[in-house]
């Protein structure tokens, strides 16, 4: 953390997941006598959602680990969560009480579906999970671990939640179970786990049992996490009954750890507000000694927890930006929280605020965001957003420049700065959206779209002086991406405004403009290597050891990204912008939409939405699962003469589109 303040503030240098900008002055900078002490506000600086794991680090091989951990500890992370490899323990412990092979596999999802198999809101989707796979996590967590500790980072190791695999009730016929709740509509193959009653003796014996493997497999640093009713409502609200679950999650923790601290993620007390009210939480929270728990306040940034519960009824707790749903691309941020959020955390009267972290779902997304939240371990004061945005392009392009800095005013104002409390979970309807006649896909846009614009003007501006920065490059795709999402849905607004005039030819000219746009956006998107779907399902394909495995690596990585399940669960809930992607799944799904509305006028009748969704699940949707075209796996075409193109083409579309400011 030290080197990375003297690398970005006295050697102008970057280090983001996109690339690096390792510009190093010769001879070094010196440091002003007698030298510069810079002290964190926290003790802990924490990184990861329990869905990272999958959304972005599935298919991750040591090299891509190496790079991670590196942008971890140059950026301050000191508690990372290290839930790679745990099927083998789980797997162990299953065995040995008797579950059989199939029963234990029948149990774990797929590999990019692992993270709400663990959380028990469904099992065995995108599975079975290949034994290669299994082996393959528990060595590459060796490593990781290994390498953590070795930067000087306290790893947290899972703990066990109560989550059973359903023949629990063939080998213990008097184990009292019930079954949660359906999360995500899947239907009776893959819903409604079981759940270890609390009180049940085996509850203890499988927490013992996991953590004592655990500890002997990797050692321990003492923290687990456990999360029981991860979006899913227990049974009841029985303070004695939820007090009784926490009292069984800890005590299953200390019967094999003594000195166990018990991590939990307060996004069930942030997204399930009408269930967990004061009482109910602090049945959770008081009946775990003090200090022996720690709540990921993890979504602070939007939805603070510790205001209405008095600083957690008194355990210590991690101020956390969420930020990224799904790992979805769009440009968003919350400027202004990020900035006052923590230091407002210390300053509550009587705070158990121990640290900050940083849970996305998923990253490689919005860089600024990240590198901005990393300094609050580290800064006294909320900054000047302003200068420091300036800072950061400088920073990050290698030298000033006008337009650069003038670009990210812009972008700071506007994309970067909501205030109305939206997610960043993008519902424009292109192109990442099934597409809709109906009015619900509607999006809310929380800034002028014509500072945006303007930022594009000037990143444009800016080419000739700095299209030797890689950064630059990626910078300026991803804001053309965003611009051409924005054109789309005027483009999508004239659309539908032609189709209810009943004009055949407007509906066919716009419908032709619009996906003209997504043939162009595929094009800009094929010429920057961060932009890939080839690089993913390569990624995914890489690590399966037989043809089985690779087809179901495949499988899992095409699926979670579109359809997230068997019938579209949560469809596009993980969109991409992604080449490859946008050619070969939402332009065709938007071409039928326009073909079906000039079928409707051509007829005469009504267009019918659910007879489109079926036909487009069952023609474009699913075949893509099961598809096993290759992609691209390296950038084509110039980027800069790309994005030229394409703004001469459509920022005179943005003169005269249907306005949809902060809708």
């Amino acid at each position: 953390m030290g080197l990375y303040y003297y690398l970005t503030n006295h050697c102008g240098c970057q280090y983001t997941w996109a690339g690096q900008q390792m510009d190093i002055p010769s001879p070094l900078p010196e440091i002003p006598t007698p030298g510069i002490k810079v002290t964190t506000n926290d003790r802990f600086r924490y990184y990861q959602n329990v869905c990272t794991v999958d959304y972005s680090f599935v298919w991750y091989n040591w090299t891509d680990w190496q790079r991670q951990l590196d942008w971890m500890a140059l950026h301050g992370i000191n508690m990372p969560l290290a839930f790679t490899g745990q099927e083998a323990i789980f797997q162990r412990v299953y065995m040995k009480m008797g579950f059989t092979m199939k029963e234990v596999q029948d149990h774990f999802a797929g590999p990019a579906f692992l993270a709400w198999s663990r959380m028990g809101n469904m099992h065995g989707w995108g599975g079975p999970l290949p034994q290669s796979w299994i082996d393959q996590q528990l060595a590459l967590q060796h490593k990781i671990l290994d390498r953590v500790r070795e930067l000087g980072m306290i790893p947290v190791l899972p703990g066990f939640a109560g989550h059973v695999p359903s023949a629990i009730t063939r080998i213990f016929p008097n184990a009292s179970v019930s079954h949660l709740p359906n999360w995500g509509h899947f239907n009776s193959s893959f819903c409604c786990n079981l759940l270890l009653d609390f009180n049940d003796p085996l509850f203890k014996r499988i927490g013992h049992e996991v953590v004592k493997e655990m500890l002997n497999e990797f050692g321990t640093d003492h923290i687990y996490n456990v999360d029981t009713f991860n979006e899913m409502l227990p049974k009841s609200s029985s303070s004695t009954y939820l007090s009784k679950s926490a009292t069984a999650v800890f005590e299953a923790l200390m019967s094999a750890d003594q000195q166990a601290v018990w991590l939990m993620q307060g996004w069930i007390f942030e997204n399930s507000v009408d269930f967990w009210k004061t009482p109910q939480i602090k049945a959770v929270l008081t009946a775990v000694p003090k200090g022996r728990m720690i709540i990921l306040e993890l979504f602070a940034e939007n939805r603070p927890v510790y205001r209405r519960t008095k600083s957690y009824f008194g355990q210590p707790f991690i101020w956390c930006m969420l930020h990224n749903f799904g790992g979805t691309l769009e440009l968003y941020g919350m400027f202004d929280s990020i900035n006052t959020g923590p230091a407002a955390g210390r300053d509550f009267p009587n705070s158990t605020m121990i640290g900050i972290g940083m849970t996305p779902e998923g990253i490689n997304q919005n860089e600024v965001i990240y590198e901005f939240m990393a300094e609050n371990a580290w800064v006294s004061q909320p900054r000047d957003v302003s200068k420091w945005v300036v800072e950061y392009a400088t920073r990050r392009y290698g030298k000033p420049d006008q337009y650069s800095s003038k670009a990210w005013q812009l972008l700071r104002k506007s994309v970067y700065n909501n205030t109305d409390g939206l997610k960043d979970k993008s519902k424009h309807v292109i192109p990442t959206s099934r597409p809709s006649y109906h009015p619900r896909l509607v999006p809310d846009v929380w800034y002028d779209v014509e500072d945006l614009y303007q930022a594009w003007d000037n990143l444009v501006l800016a080419t000739e002086r700095l299209q030797n920065s890689s950064l630059f490059r990626y910078d300026l795709v991803d804001v053309t991406r965003n611009c051409l999402q924005e054109i789309s849905l005027s483009f999508y607004n004239s659309l539908i405004l032609a189709f209810k005039d009943e004009n055949v030819t407007e509906v066919s000219l716009i419908g032709n403009k619009l996906l003209d746009l997504l043939a162009d956006m595929d094009t800009l998107l094929g010429s920057e290597g961060h932009f890939l779907l080839g690089k993913w399902i390569w990624a995914a394909k890489n690590l399966a050891v037989t043809p089985e495995d690779r087809q179901l690596h495949e499988f899992n990585a095409r699926n979670q990204i579109t359809l997230w399940g068997p019938t579209g669960n949560h469809l596009d809930y993980a969109s991409k912008q992604w080449a490859g992607l946008v050619r070969s799944y939402y332009r065709p799904r938007w071409k039928m939409f326009v073909d079906s509305l000039k079928y409707s006028l051509h007829m005469g009748t009504a267009f019918n939405q659910s007879d489109f969704d079926n036909k487009v699940f069952n023609t474009i949707e699913l075949p893509f699962s099961t598809n096993t075209h290759t992609f691209p796996t390296l950038p084509s075409g110039d980027t800069l003469l790309i994005v030229h193109q394409i703004y001469q083409k459509y920022r005179p579309e943005t003169y005269h589109s249907a306005p949809h400011e902060k809708g």
